[in-house]
């Protein structure tokens, strides 16, 4: 069977028109025919190319204010006919059906119809029929036809026709098959979770954009990544973005956009190991390194706030993987720069988290939604006789927020808006909070006056008994446990503060 097939008539209906003019104007210098609707009929006409009109083929009118136009055997039948069938071939004959050997159709804008807030009316309209359904017939009968399902396969096309002419292969007119398929699969992903709503029938999700990972978590691991994460960050500089520094660069956006204050993060493997809030962005470094400086090596660092020179010079002084901050000025660029492989990102937007999170594990995928609480003086409830100061206020809450982005079990220690030192992923609490301990005195923090939060409740009264002793005078904590009681009688024998929040923070 002959592979190689010459296009000589082809379906063209699309809502995106922008870079098909030099595709067309090919595809008629090669003898292609077209075939086309209203719109795009007008189109190819207004580049001085004929077109018939599919009403023509077909014999009947767009009808039912445009709901169907192409659903007809002439057009299907011209599309499904399999050439090397003798059957088929005998009826496209006997019914006067014309071959159709490429169809460049796309969908109506469904999503971004959604996500403009239009009302249901709207939406509905906006669930293409006709050219979901050109989609899949076309690109089931690959073996004959070629099917272009959306503007973003104009530019492979463009390469296909300026290499061969209006001649494809089999494998091209698979690989453009498969690429229909991505899209058709997607679209119905989109309605369908719009009917769905909360529902969480059955999960749907289909993302774009295959970023190819030079491996994934470990070398001998595949790794690739979708979505569009140009749309989120400018690369300024240095080597390629690897499947750990994405987890990493992940963790560093949830946690900054936490924060209204000028404030300076230092991140590995998805925990906070140094972070603080300043009037300035130099000083917010300059503490948030001094919370961990050994950790700090090799790092992901993200800002809220401009990153000038005199930032620049000092943060140039370490080694680190990545730094993300939304804008940076021109000299501070240069001093960054001159390590080559060190990643720059401008970010583009913020606080675009999506609402719902999931990975896969057993036979199947665990979903949730995000972690998008936020707690503010006044969801803390007192536990205890004494209340926290404002200071101390202003501190739990600083120290909530770097909890709730540690892998449990978490405590973390912060003193005038800095991170003392945390102590995260322990199988027990009390190691979580004597490995905090330990790492605050190693780099010479006074705990003296500090805060404490923990990402669960206390069920025994031994964390703020060690935090007691090591200078900690109010805690903040989820609270729930039958055994609250002896916490709270501890802190209230020892002059210290206790808040609840009602909201617990375990991250695995």
């Amino acid at each position: 069977m002959e592979t190689n097939k010459k296009i000589k008539h082809a379906l063209v209906s699309v809502y995106y028109k922008d870079g098909l003019d030099d595709i067309l104007k090919i595809l008629h210098s090669e003898g292609v025919r077209f075939v086309s609707t209203g719109g795009t009929q007008k189109f190819i006409e207004s580049l001085g190319l004929p077109c018939e009109a599919v009403e023509s083929l077909t014999s009947y009118p767009s009808i039912l204010g445009g709901r169907v136009k192409t659903l007809h055997p002439k057009v299907f039948g011209g599309i499904l006919a399999r050439r090397d069938n003798e059957s088929d071939k005998e009826q496209i004959k006997q019914y006067e059906i014309p071959e159709i050997d490429l169809v460049i159709v796309d969908l109506y804008p469904f999503e971004e119809t959604v996500a403009s807030g239009a009302d249901e009316s709207g939406v509905i309209e906006k669930i293409d029929i006709g050219g979901i359904s050109l989609i899949r017939a076309a690109a089931k009968n690959y073996k004959d036809v070629i099917i272009v399902a959306s503007e973003n396969q104009y530019a492979p096309l463009m390469r296909l026709l300026k290499e061969k002419g209006a001649q494809t292969t089999l494998e091209d007119r698979r690989w453009f098959a498969k690429e229909a398929f991505a899209v058709s699969s997607g679209y119905d992903s989109a309605i369908f979770n719009y009917f769905d709503k909360d529902d969480s029938s059955a999960f749907r999700i289909a993302a774009d954009r295959a970023h190819i990972m030079r491996y994934g978590e470990n070398p001998h691991q595949k790794g690739v990544f979708y979505g569009d994460f140009e749309s989120l960050f400018e690369k300024l500089h240095g080597k390629e973005i690897s499947y750990n520094n994405l987890l990493d660069i992940d963790s560093a956006v949830t946690l900054i956009d936490e924060f209204d204050e000028q404030t300076f993060a230092i991140l590995k493997h998805n925990n906070a190991c140094g972070i603080a809030s300043r009037p300035t962005i130099l000083e917010a470094w300059k503490d948030a390194l001094a919370g961990d400086p050994v950790s700090a090596f090799g790092g992901i660092l993200v800002t809220n706030g401009t990153v000038d020179k005199d930032a620049a010079e000092e943060i140039n002084k370490i080694f680190f993987e990545v730094i993300i901050a939304p804008t940076y000025t021109d000299d501070a660029l240069a001093t960054l720069m001159q390590k080559k492989n060190r990643i720059i990102l401008r970010r583009k937007t913020s606080g675009d988290a999506p609402a719902k999170q999931f990975r896969s594990l057993l036979n199947g995928v665990l979903a949730q939604d995000r972690d998008l609480s936020i707690q503010t003086p006044a969801d803390l409830e007192p536990m205890t006789k004494k209340a926290p100061s404002e200071t101390e206020i202003a501190d739990l809450l600083f120290a909530n927020k770097l909890v709730k982005h540690s892998k449990s079990n978490a405590i973390t220690l912060v003193k005038n808006k800095q991170l003392c030192a945390s102590g995260v992923g322990q199988t027990s609490r009390v190691d979580a909070l004597k490995q905090a301990i330990e790492k605050a005195r190693s780099f010479n923090f006074d705990l003296n006056g500090a805060v404490m939060a923990s990402d669960a409740f206390f069920p025994f009264p031994d964390c703020v008994e060690i935090a007691k002793k090591a200078g900690v005078t109010a805690v903040i904590q989820p609270a729930g446990s039958v055994n609250d009681k002896l916490s709270v009688a501890y802190c209230d024998e020892h002059d210290m503060s206790m808040v609840k929040t009602g909201i617990r923070h375990f991250k695995h």
